[in-house]
């Protein structure tokens, strides 16, 4: 099956760089470019790709609010959203997450990683950036200290704690069933067993959850 991607970057270099690495690849087809977030929102939503790959920083409408609409708490069919920063300390990659980003990484992150994260995506998966990951959610979840993070009415198993935390370092089914020694429909159930208890849309939001609870700091 070809993945269809859409990319959004308001900078012709890097979305043509981005199209480039993507239509290279056998099984990924990029259906539409878009310079501003609010093109990129129409663009999405009369194409319906399978994945968009968004930049955080762009005209009209940011990364985030485009997010928002495609991907947000309110929309019923949300679709897949990778955003695509250059810092690693931007302030609107937890803002993304919580909008319903799939998951983030860095424009320097190399090729693999990018198809790596388009293919994740669009399997319903995610994948965070390994190398961002603890330094970017540690970061939020200690300026969010004095908000409580909801606890499940059921506590967690200990395998799903152990599920917890991989998911929360940015381990993709496949590492977590290799990590784990267990079957990826096992891998795929914890998850939504995880999602059920803890309130979560997608495996982003339980990572979230498990840095604001402080469970890597353990």
């Amino acid at each position: 099956m070809t993945i269809r991607v859409l990319i959004a970057d308001d900078q012709d270099i890097i979305r043509a760089g981005l199209a480039t690495i993507l239509n290279g690849q056998p099984d990924i087809d990029v259906v539409g470019q878009a310079a501003d977030g609010r093109e990129a929102v129409a663009l999405a939503q009369q194409l319906r790709p399978d994945v968009c790959l968004f930049d955080i920083r762009m005209p009209h409408l940011d990364g985030v609010a485009a997010t928002r609409q495609l991907a947000g708490p309110d929309i019923a069919e949300p679709m897949a959203v990778v955003v695509i920063t250059t810092f690693d300390t931007d302030e609107y990659v937890h803002g993304a997450l919580k909008a319903g980003a799939r998951g983030f990484l860095l424009k320097d992150a190399g090729p693999d990683l990018l198809v790596q994260a388009i293919h994740a995506a669009a399997a319903g998966d995610a994948l965070i950036a390994p190398s961002i990951t603890a330094r970017l959610l540690e970061e939020f979840s200690t300026t969010q200290q004095s908000a409580t993070p909801t606890q499940p009415i059921d506590p967690l198993t200990e395998r799903e704690e152990e599920v917890l935390l991989t998911v929360a370092k940015g381990r993709t089914n496949a590492e977590i069933a290799d990590d784990l020694y267990i079957s990826l429909s096992t891998v795929k159930t914890h998850l939504a067993s995880l999602m059920n208890k803890l309130g979560a849309r997608n495996r982003v939001e339980i990572a979230m959850w498990a840095y604001e609870t402080g469970r890597l700091q353990n």
